[in-house]
């Protein structure tokens, strides 16, 4: 089924949330060479309703047929193109700490549409460092690199009192989508797309459940 007429600003935050998950799992089916589920197993397997499933897919045109179900090949298709994972990006990651680090070879290691071209630290931590093909640079040179290579998203994870200049920098070079690691989050314009990764929002709402058990 044609997801193109889709409006995305239709489609609550929430349901975009759960796609991943549903596409994850739909992965690890597809790679047991299983062809159809249901969505009453999908639940049993995902952990949401098999009515919530229903209710999310619907808003792109449901992709299921009555007495057969969902086939799994289809469906991780269709929500990999509902995403946007059609299309190959090209990432710079600033900051190349530790976090740095893991980021890039999270990447590198799981996400083949999304390709680092560009590494940025300061001089002293980058010297050294080598990472596939990417390029390795100080942050002076971000803001060319990013224009002349036609960078989609900045990684950034850098200490908190640098992540707005950073964030202006990419903006101003003409940067859409930010995934931003810092405990900051950064004033933007409108046009830019921003997923805050806040670790320890994550940490503190874990021991929130925790603390009752």
């Amino acid at each position: 089924m044609s997801t193109g007429n889709t409006k995305e600003k239709q489609i609550s935050k929430a349901v975009i949330k759960r796609l991943p998950r549903y596409r994850r799992y739909l992965g690890e089916l597809k790679r047991k060479g299983i062809e159809k589920i249901s969505s009453k197993d999908l639940s049993e397997l995902i952990g949401y309703t098999a009515s919530q499933i229903r209710q999310d897919l619907n808003n792109f045109g449901g992709f299921g047929q009555q007495g057969y179900g969902y086939s799994v090949s289809l469906l991780y298709d269709e929500i990999g193109t509902i995403l946007g994972l059609n299309k190959k990006y090209q990432i710079v990651i600033v900051g190349y700490g530790r976090l740095g680090q893991a980021m890039a070879s999270y990447i590198s290691n799981n996400e083949s549409n999304f390709h680092i071209a560009g590494i940025f630290d300061v001089r002293q931590i980058i010297q050294d460092v080598e990472f596939k093909d990417a390029q390795i640079m100080t942050c002076g040179n971000l803001s060319g690199f990013v224009k002349n290579e036609n960078i989609d998203i900045a990684v950034i994870t850098v200490p908190a009192e640098k992540a707005q200049i950073v964030a202006d920098t990419v903006c101003d070079a003409g940067i859409k989508g930010i995934w931003n690691f810092t405990a900051v989050d950064l004033d933007l314009p409108e046009d830019v797309v921003c997923e805050n990764v806040h670790v320890s929002d994550s940490l503190h709402a874990l021991a929130y459940y925790m603390k009752d058990r």
